[in-house]
Parts: C-alpha cells; sequence; structure tokens
C-alpha cells in the first residue's frame, strides 16, 4: 500500500512536472541563475543589517540548506552512481539548474504574498481552489516532517553514529529529545541552531573531501571526464540502450531529492526575514540550491569516483573513499558528518511541520505535535529504512502537488530586475 501511494504521489508525473516548472522559469527570465550569477552571489553572501524579524537573512540561508542538506547528500549520491553509474551525477547538476529558478519562484512568490507562513501565503492564494491547495499542502508538510525530515533522518544517523560506537538507544534517545526541544521552539529556534550548527558541518565536510580528492589526484580528470561521457553513453549505469536513460532517471530522482525544489519548503525559512525584496529572497534560494546540490553532491560523487572502488555499493561507497584516502579518521569525519547532517535537516524540518500545524489548528496543538516529533525519531530507529523513504515520498508528493498547481496559476507574476 506504501509504495503504491508514493508511486501515485511522487511518481515520474510529479518529478516531470518539478522540472517543467524550473524549465519554464528558466526560460522565462532569460536563464537568470547563468546571467545574473553575480548578482545571486552577492544577495546571498552580503550580510544587511538585521531589521527585525524572527530570522536574519544568515539564519534563515542556514535554515533552509540544513533542511535541504541531509544525509542523502552523502548516502544518496552513492546510490545514485550505484544504480545509475557516473553519469547520474550530470543528471544531478541538469535538475539543480532548474530547479534553482523553481526555488526563486517560491520564494519570490512567497514574499509577494504574506498573510500565511511560507508557501501557504501564495498557495491559498492560487484560484478559487486555493484554500484546498493549501489544506493538502499543510497535511503533506506535517506528515512529510515527520516521515522524511525526522524519521529516514534519524534512522542515518543512529547507523552513522554506530560507527563511531554509540548505542542505536543513545543516538534515538538524543535525536529525540532534539525534536522535541525544535519542536516546541519553532523556526526561530531551528534558524538559530542552523545558524552555528550549518557552517560547521559544512566546513568539517569540506575540509575532508579536500583531502580525498588530494590524495587521488592523479584519478581527478578521469573521473570528472566519466560523468560527461556516462550522462549519455548507451553504456552508463545498467548497460545497453536503456542505460543513459537510467543515469538520467537515477540523477533527476536525487537531485529533486536534495535541493527540494518544487516542495515549496525552504519558504518557511525565508517567512520571518525583513530587509530583503522578494527578488533577493529568491536569488538565496538559488544560491541554495547551489550550494546544496551544485557544490555538495557534486564533492561527494567526485570523491566516490576518484577512488574507484569496483566492488562496494550505495552507501558504503562513500565510507570506503574516505577511509582509503584519510585512513580511520576519514571514516570518522564522514560519519560525523553524516549525523551532523541528520540533525540538521530534521531541526529545520520540525519547525517546517510546526508551521504547516499551526495552519491548520490556528496556532494550537504545538506539544501534541513535539511528541509526535519525538516519537517518530525513536521509532526511526526501528522501522525498514525502504519503508520509511517510501512513505516519505508519498508526504512529499502531498506538497509538490498542490504547490506545483499554485506555481502554474500564479506563473506570471514571478519577476526579475532586468
Amino acid at each position: 500500500m506504501v509504495e503504491a501511494l508514493s508511486s501515485l504521489l511522487w511518481g515520474w508525473h510529479v518529478l516531470g512536472g518539478i522540472l517543467a516548472a524550473g524549465a519554464f522559469f528558466t526560460v522565462a527570465t532569460g536563464f537568470y541563475q547563468l546571467r545574473c550569477l553575480g548578482r545571486w552571489m552577492k544577495a546571498a553572501l552580503r550580510p544587511p543589517p538585521r531589521q527585525g524579524g524572527k530570522l536574519s537573512s544568515f539564519q534563515a540561508l542556514s535554515t533552509a540548506l540544513a533542511g535541504s542538506i541531509g544525509t542523502g547528500n552523502i548516502v544518496g549520491v552513492a546510490a545514485a552512481i550505484t544504480v545509475g553509474g557516473p553519469g547520474a551525477l550530470f543528471w544531478m547538476w541538469l535538475s539543480a539548474l532548474l530547479g534553482m529558478m523553481t526555488v526563486y519562484a517560491e520564494n519570490y512568490l512567497s514574499a509577494k504574498h504574506p498573510g500565511a507562513p511560507g508557501a501557504l501565503g501564495y498557495i491559498r492564494r492560487a484560484g478559487r481552489l486555493g484554500g484546498l491547495l493549501a489544506g493538502v499542502y499543510a497535511v503533506g508538510c506535517c506528515l512529510s516532517s515527520l516521515a522524511m525530515g525526522d524519521m529516514v533522518q534519524v534512522g542515518a544517523a543512529a547507523a552513522a553514529l554506530g560507527n563511531l560506537g554509540l548505542p542505536v538507544w543513545l543516538s534515538a534517545g538524543g535525536m529525540a529529545l532534539l525534536a522535541f526541544w525544535v519542536a516546541r521552539g519553532g523556526l526561530s529556534l531551528a534558524g538559530r541552531i542552523a545558524g552555528r550548527l550549518v557552517p560547521a558541518m559544512t566546513l568539517l565536510f569540506f575540509a575532508a573531501s579536500l583531502g580525498v580528492l588530494w590524495v587521488f589526484r592523479e584519478n581527478l580528470p578521469r573521473a570528472v571526464a566519466s560523468v560527461f561521457s556516462g550522462a549519455f553513453s548507451p553504456g552508463a549505469g545498467a548497460g545497453g540502450a536503456a542505460g543513459w536513460l537510467l543515469a538520467m532517471r537515477v540523477g533527476v530522482t536525487r537531485g529533486v531529492f536534495t535541493n527540494e525544489a518544487g516542495l515549496g519548503s525552504a519558504a518557511f525559512a525565508y517567512d520571518g526575514v525583513e530587509g530583503r525584496s522578494p527578488e533577493e529572497l529568491g536569488c538565496l534560494g538559488i544560491f541554495q540550491v547551489f550550494a546544496d546540490t551544485l557544490l555538495m553532491c557534486t564533492v561527494t560523487g567526485l570523491c566516490i569516483l576518484v577512488c574507484r572502488s569496483p566492488v562496494l555499493e550505495g552507501a558504503a561507497l562513500t565510507f570506503y573513499a574516505y577511509e582509503s584516502a584519510l585512513g580511520p579518521w576519514g571514516g570518522r569525519a564522514v560519519s560525523l558528518c553524516t549525523a551532523l547532517f541528520a540533525a540538521a535537516t530534521l531541526t529545520a524540518w520540525c519547525g517546517y511541520g510546526r508551521e504547516g500545524l499551526f495552519y491548520l489548528t490556528g496556532g494550537r496543538g504545538k506539544n501534541a505535535y513535539a511528541l509526535a516529533a519525538a516519537a517518530a525519531a525513536a521509532l526511526g530507529c526501528c522501522l525498514p529504512l525502504g519503508e520509511v523513504l517510501r512513505l516519505g515520498d508519498a508526504m512529499n508528493g502531498l506538497m509538490a502537488l498542490p504547490n506545483l498547481a499554485a506555481l502554474f496559476l500564479l506563473r506570471r507574476e514571478v519577476a526579475v530586475e532586468k
């Protein structure tokens, strides 16, 4: 039943809709993400004076990155390369390039339609069925925060911390307490945590990754070449004429999964920012996708490809790459990063889920949601990861479908500075 629900709500028709939205806004804005690279980089890196609001621009960007940079950036990339070959990384880049403008549109419309948190502000204004679409989206947000943002992340974190010698019960208890604390504190607390956690974990991951690439630097040109040749080669991934199609499917799916384009989730993080124009908030969204997929996933993928293990598959590939280059400390570093990435995602999504619940209940149910978040974290260490992933995909679909409908209906409102 869960698998059927996942196929219905998160199949190729939804992924195709997300890519189509990105392609439309890319063409409509004259390839803004390429044409105005300096502008969105400056908007993301320039710290404006804080003018009130729940979060500063840096905290909001850190929260959005915390929500999208999860365990998929480490173990998910390895799974994509295992199934689709090196060419899957190329299709992740393409999906990120289009996803930049999808997230731009989501943040832009959210700023243009205040009055409800995040994407809910513009979804409820999307025609006669806007109220219904917003209700479905809020339900999906609550459920996705418990499944994909909580249970999946905690399960991966517990496995990673197990490599460091921590028992599962201790990992589950710690993550459950974190979920309860953030679910009660909301996005303001999530932003303060993310503002400290995201820079630290990113620097640690990049330091370890650069170490891997330096050790295997002689293999780097061949690894980069394999990404481009594998993207279109008939022998990519599964082999035969369908090989490059498999690489494309896996790469696109993983790219959409990691950067959350089409879900509208990041708009919650930017909802409390003041002193930024709608275009500037859209630019922060572009930078978010750039950092998440074009930087983080690329570094992970290249580290896997340069070590050239012919035997291992999936998550074991990532650990092998770092251990083979940096010794036991490399394995410990990637385990720690996996746990930190999971904690960051849990932190952001507990804040998102609470906003969705408050939209449905008029601000009630804080304690009940906090208890549900803690229980989901504990269950994440016990339930089969495959079933939880499929459930999370279905809940993501409950967010993506009404969001895509709203983006289509409000598409003419999205604009950029000339």
